[in-house]
């Protein structure tokens, strides 16, 4: 995906209480972002309405969803999504999981990126869960699981980003999110990188969230992550 753009591949997570936040801190940002992440706090509380009014805007927007059903449940929820006009959609990288969503994508243009080991885990946190496979080998799986159902790519950390360029090389988009900068606190995130090593690492994309919310130049804040996203992809391997 060397074509992309530094701003291309930012996105910023809306994780706000309500609609009017989301769309007054997407005012803040103005041009800084294009690219705005919707999850669970605001897609149930007019989300569906924010994704529109966002897309109208220009904007390409990310529903993370993680959906994990039953095939036919997941196939109906993703084709309701895909009217939306979004770009990403996540679901659980299980492997049935990820080919009903593909079928219930279509030939919308919506793509479907398979959840692997979400940040906030690390391998004690697998063992208490109950899984036999630490992280580095669940995400391996699970990225061969994701080449096999035909999705467009995987949500990872970027330490896990080189060994899926290994093993995927460009057919799999990497979307990673708990990207922090040095002096960015870590929160609940474990598995996290820079915005340089997780370019230089092989992502794609950079899911951002507490970092720009909290800021108090949310615009200021987009665009210095942009600027070493930049700077990474002058020196990428």
């Amino acid at each position: 995906m060397t074509s992309l753009s530094a701003r291309d591949r930012l996105i910023v997570a809306l994780d706000l209480p309500s609609i009017e936040e989301a769309l007054a801190l997407t005012r803040r940002i103005g041009d800084a972002c294009r690219f705005y992440k919707i999850g669970h706090q605001l897609l149930f509380t007019g989300g569906e309405r924010l994704a529109r009014e966002l897309i109208a805007a220009g904007n390409k927007i990310f529903i993370d969803a993680k959906l994990l059903d039953i095939e036919e449940t997941v196939a109906k929820g993703t084709a309701s999504i895909a009217s939306l006009g979004a770009t990403f959609l996540t679901v659980h990288a299980y492997p049935h999981a990820m080919a009903a969503a593909r079928r219930g994508a279509g030939s919308s243009g919506l793509q479907i990126l398979g959840v692997t080991v979400m940040t906030n885990l690390n391998d004690g946190d697998l063992d208490q869960i109950g899984y036999a496979l630490d992280v580095r080998r669940l995400v391996e799986r699970r990225v061969r699981q994701a080449l096999e159902a035909g999705i467009a790519g995987v949500v990872a950390s970027a330490a896990e980003a080189p060994m899926i360029r290994a093993l995927a090389g460009e057919r799999l988009l990497i979307v990673t999110p708990g990207i922090r900068r040095a002096e960015d606190a870590a929160h609940d995130q474990k598995r996290v990188l820079c915005p340089r090593e997780a370019i230089r690492s092989g992502s794609d994309y950079l899911v951002v969230g507490r970092p720009i919310l909290a800021a108090a130049d949310p615009r200021g804040a987009a665009q210095g992550f942009q600027d070493e996203i930049a700077h990474a992809l002058e020196h990428r391997p």
